[in-house]
């Protein structure tokens, strides 16, 4: 009898392991993680993702490096990346070309614009091709993520040119890495150092022009946005002392062939006096005070609460539950900041898996590449996505506030922007975005999503014309939804 007995409690004790490797298994678990780890299914990944097991693909996608990459997808990514840093190159020497005079001027404005609009285009293409070719879609999706976190607008001058090196260089190098790391990168990056003004910041006094001067903006988003978040416990004066260590951080407008390696520290620019930051005393240290200032930021306990939060938002819930956020929290410190590692916790977590009962509302950039997935556009007409992003309210390195987009449904659910998502999926739909592309035909496209689509969707797209039913496809309720 007690053989019997302890028979049943291994059973019952499998239970929920075997039912778990049943659930892995099905359509529905491969959507919900294709949706949540990515930008939804190009055609085939359902079955494949079915076939291997939800578990393990995200096991993949956090080692993309061991995803290999489709040959012809390989070549063209390295022909972007290429195409945007000639396009750097003539800007760095129209940089070093000297004073222009009178007759020249308006030439090389001229020409700086057409670079400009050049290297913007090559810009939209890389990060537009990445998102929807790469099966690579966890890197794919976390680049997204950390550029909104570390934010930059490409409507502000010289950031224009640098956006896409910046994402490039700085963000996506780092997506999985150390977040110290991460940090460091976008800390000295051109684009962050014009963007938020720092590449002119110097100790008053110690230069002679008109624009000299500390400037506390980016110490300021440093803190509240990229680190220790608004509740931080930081004063007004850990602003401006944070600032002064910053002071001399900028780079050379002639090496932008390179924009990582432009960082310039000029000693001269820099504010030699005793700080007092965070409760502690900083003495002159030179560029080791700002080195320093990013060790102690990304180590706070503060700024590994202020980052889980804003993971779990993203990939489980507007409203997290803090439990979550406090184990992804104490991993976060424990790895010293291992993206990789905390994202291993989330992922495994019982409330990433539970989310998948309450769908949540895409973000218009994540509609659209979604939208241009299902229907196998892998090379879209850069501008008029960029037109309908814009349109939509998330263009494509647009937003122009260091705080990034919103993720929630409440900043993007209304009237308006249902009535453009009806837009967009009639021009996408009816193939007038990308007249040359070969589209999925409907048949292919519903048979990618069916677990998600409701019987009354079904029964209305299978009534209608196949002409119609790519564009009720993208526009159902269903599909608004990951």
């Amino acid at each position: 009898m007690l053989r019997h007995w302890s028979a049943l409690l291994v059973l019952l004790a499998l239970l929920p392991l075997a039912h778990a490797a049943s659930e892995d298994h099905n359509q529905q678990t491969a959507l919900f993680v294709l949706n949540r780890l990515g930008y939804g299914p190009a055609a085939g990944d359902v079955t494949r993702v079915t076939e291997l097991g939800a578990r393990d693909w995200i096991a993949a996608q956090l080692q993309p490096e061991g995803i290999a990459l489709p040959a012809e997808t390989a070549r063209d990514f390295a022909a972007l990346a290429q195409r945007q840093r000639q396009a750097l190159s003539r800007l760095s020497e129209l940089a070093s070309a000297g004073r222009p005079d009178t007759a020249e001027k308006e030439r090389r404005q001229a020409l700086r614009r057409e670079i400009f609009r050049e290297i913007a285009e090559a810009d939209l293409d890389c990060r537009l091709q990445h998102a929807l070719r790469s099966p690579r879609q966890l890197e794919e999706l976390m680049t997204e993520f950390w550029f909104n976190h570390f934010n930059v607008y490409s409507g502000k001058a010289e950031v224009r040119a640098l956006a896409g090196a910046y994402e490039r260089e700085a963000i996506r190098p780092h997506v999985l890495g150390r977040f110290r790391d991460l940090l460091g990168a976008t800390a000295k990056h051109p684009a962050m150092l014009f963007y938020l003004d720092n590449w002119q910041s110097a100790a008053s006094g110690s230069r002679r022009s008109e624009d000299s001067g500390l400037n506390e903006n980016y110490a300021r988003e440093l803190m509240e946005l990229h680190t220790l978040g608004v509740d931080g416990g930081y004063t007004q004066q850990d602003v401006t002392e944070l600032a002064r260590m910053l002071t001399g951080w900028t780079y050379d407008r002639r090496a932008l062939v390179s924009p990582e390696s432009a960082f310039r520290f000029n000693p001269r620019w820099h504010d030699t006096g005793s700080k007092r930051w965070l409760g502690e005393t900083i003495s002159n240290q030179g560029l080791l005070e700002g080195e320093h200032a990013l060790d102690v930021l990304a180590r706070s306990p503060a700024t590994a609460q202020h980052i889980s939060r804003e993971l779990a938002q993203f990939f489980v819930s507007d409203t997290p539950p803090p439990a979550l956020v406090s184990r992804l929290a104490r991993r976060f410190q424990n790895s010293d900041g291992n993206i990789r590692e905390v994202l291993q916790t989330l992922f495994a977590s019982p409330e990433f898996w539970q989310s998948a009962r309450t769908p949540r509302f895409k973000t218009p950039y994540r509609y659209v590449i979604s939208a241009l997935r299902l229907q196998g556009i892998t090379q879209p007409p850069a501008r008029p996505v960029q037109a309908a992003l814009l349109q939509m309210g998330q263009g494509i390195y647009g937003w122009p506030t260091p705080d990034g987009y919103k993720v929630s449904e409440s900043a993007w659910l209304n009237p308006l922007a249902m009535q453009q998502r009806l837009d967009f999926a009639t021009q996408a739909g009816l193939g007038r975005l990308d007249r040359e592309a070969e589209l999925a035909n409907p048949e292919r496209m519903q048979a990618e999503i069916t677990p998600l689509l409701g019987v009354n969707t079904l029964q209305v797209i299978r009534s209608s014309p196949p002409a119609l039913q790519p564009v009720l496809l993208l526009a159902s309720p269903e599909f608004m939804h990951y």
